[in-house]
């Protein structure tokens, strides 16, 4: 009689291997975070943007760099409630510019201008308040200054809300250091309450409504905030205890000799970044601020290492820097080297003057450097609706 040779272990005849839908799908969603984008990535786009918008006070280029922002936002943000905060910092924008122009045309300002817009009654101050004008001419040249300044900072804030809309807060946090997690947890925390705070309000003067009760002025003001104000409070004391139940703020032992180097190192490493800084904003400092700045930051690095061994921790699936997010991260590192360098080789182009007063024109390099930080909008996979 013929003997059955079969694997040792094995049980009657052999199967083909197969894959259950548990392993697929998290196969799939693997493969899905290693598509992602790294939230720091979008970050650091964001803020080179804004760092290009600080360079220069040409209104077609900050323009462009609004433009360039939205066109990304549009195409890449995802379709999550955290993501439509981009047109809240755009109106936060718009009002902080129409502050700008209100101060300059209120308080008047010390550029001399030719052009007289109108005249407002002035309001005779002090000796102790030289320097200060309330009311008086407006001038063309003043208002334009204005528009200047206050579209520099407009933009600015709007790079800021689009890294707000692109980047994942709950992801970000996961990609935080050691150091930096519990700091972190708090914002985001505290960023997170305000949408619920928001949707509250709009429940409860839904209800209102609908039962025939006022939902406006200060009756329908006291009405609506205090149960909205009681809910915050509730949601905050259960959100400690699942906190706490999770083991927050709970911190390893480590030896004092690392507790007292990282705080050396960390307020060293601040003390340079400050000193380095300021020697990159001063004219004296040039040669010396790129170094300290360097130095600073390896020193700040370093600290915030050795402090991440107080709060260990284990992350699930985190996100790393694939090749896309390296290009998106160094597309916005390249659109603020180009302006800083544009600044300082034409300072006329990207800082049109006032008087005389004329239209500012547009740099043809500086702009075509801008339009790289369009490169997100075509490397990353367009959003997919929800199901």
């Amino acid at each position: 009689m013929a003997e059955l040779h079969r694997p040792v272990g094995a049980r009657g005849t052999a199967r083909p291997a197969t894959h259950s839908p548990q392993t697929n799908d998290r196969a799939h969603h693997r493969a899905q975070l290693r598509a992602q984008t790294h939230p720091g990535a979008w970050w650091l786009w964001s803020l080179a943007l804004g760092t290009a918008a600080t360079r220069t006070t040409n209104p077609l280029l900050l323009t462009l760099l609004i433009t360039v922002s939205a066109y990304v936002v549009t195409t890449c943000r995802p379709h999550t409630p955290w993501s439509r905060s981009y047109g809240a910092f755009v109106k936060l924008a718009l009002a902080v510019l129409l502050i700008r122009l209100l101060f300059a045309v209120t308080l008047g300002s010390p550029l001399p201008g030719t052009h007289t817009l109108l005249t407002l009654p002035e309001v005779p101050l002090p000796d102790w308040a030289q320097g200060i004008r309330l009311g008086g001419k407006v001038t063309a040249e003043t208002l334009v200054f204005a528009l200047y300044d206050g579209l520099k900072l407009a933009t600015l804030l709007i790079c800021v809300g689009a890294a707000n809309a692109l980047a994942s807060p709950t992801r970000l946090l996961k990609s935080l250091p050691g150091a930096l997690y519990e700091t972190g947890v708090a914002v985001v925390v505290a960023l997170t309450f305000a949408p619920h705070l928001i949707a509250d309000a709009q429940r409860l003067r839904a209800a209102r409504r609908l039962r025939g009760r006022p939902d406006r002025g200060i009756r329908g003001l006291f009405h609506v905030g205090l149960p909205v104000l009681e809910g915050a409070l509730e949601r905050s004391v259960a959100l400690a205890a699942a906190m706490d139940a999770r083991g927050y703020g709970r911190t390893a032992q480590v030896p004092p000799a690392i507790r007292r180097t990282t705080a050396a190192l960390t307020l060293t490493g601040l003390l340079g970044v400050c000193a380095g800084t300021y020697g990159l904003l001063t004219a004296e400092g040039g040669t010396y601020g790129l170094p300290v700045l360097l130095a600073g930051l390896a020193a700040a690095l370093a600290g915030l290492w050795l402090g991440g061994r107080r709060t260990p921790r284990t992350r699930y699936r985190p996100d790393t820097w694939n090749p896309r997010s390296c290009l998106v991260a160094a597309s916005g590192v390249a659109v603020a080297a180009l302006l800083t360098l544009a600044a300082s080789t034409d300072p006329t182009a990207l800082h049109p003057g006032v008087i005389p007063l004329v239209a500012p024109a547009l740099p043809l390099w500086p702009a075509a450097a801008v339009l790289l930080g369009l490169l997100p909008a075509f490397l990353t996979a367009p959003p997919k609706e929800p199901s």
